[in-house]
């Protein structure tokens, strides 16, 4: 009887060695570049009374973003997504007049179905912390947007395995990022750019 639970014992020890070794093989890191379409919201409140009917607009556009992540296992990971500062202008009674650069960086967390062969669906939920610079330059410096802003992102998309190591990206973010807008050190209203990203691209698995 003891003979047989050691081997049965030994044999599952095996096993689980044998488990994790494979699963050893596959890297935990995983990098990704993508042709990114952001297209902005830019959702208006309360009203901005800067001397005009005043909107604000971001032109939505294609740019490069890039992404790391690292997997806690087969289906948890991580990714940070970054992108450089996107321009936004300020248009005062249909004339610009001024713009503000943000930058968007988004950290989020990862589930990965790893069941249906090269196909491999994901879904996301994260934090948008963006950065405004050159925010003062509104209106000949009249008026001014905070800092900076925090905001939750979703996301879904998948891989397609090409090979061992290469694979197809189609992503979708929804990011909230809102700020508001200051004039005399007194708030005067608030944006949403709320951009939604459609992006597609490749993957490298070390």
């Amino acid at each position: 009887m003891y003979t047989k639970k050691t081997f049965s014992f030994a044999l599952a020890l095996a096993a689980l060695l044998s488990s994790g070794a494979i699963h050893a093989q596959e890297s935990p890191f995983m990098v990704r570049a993508r042709a990114v379409y952001v297209d902005f919201e830019n959702d208006q409140r309360s009203g901005l009374p800067l001397g005009g009917a005043t909107a604000v607009e971001a032109k939505s556009r294609w740019i490069p973003e890039v992404d790391f992540s690292y997997f806690f296992t087969k289906n948890i990971a991580t990714e940070l997504v970054l992108t450089y500062p996107q321009r936004v202008d300020i248009k005062v009674g249909g004339s610009k007049q001024g713009s503000i650069k943000a930058l968007p960086p988004s950290l989020m967390l990862q589930y990965h179905v790893t069941e249906l062969g090269a196909f491999k669906p994901y879904a996301g939920v994260g934090l948008n912390y963006t950065i405004f610079s050159k925010r003062n330059n509104i209106l000949d410096g009249a008026a001014s947007v905070e800092k900076s802003s925090f905001g939750p992102a979703y996301q879904l998309g998948f891989d397609y395995a090409l090979t061992k190591n290469w694979s197809l990206n189609f992503d979708v973010k929804y990011i909230r990022m809102e700020t508001d807008v200051k004039v005399g050190g007194n708030k005067v209203g608030s944006v949403g750019l709320n951009p939604t990203t459609w992006g597609i691209g490749v993957g490298y698995r070390f």
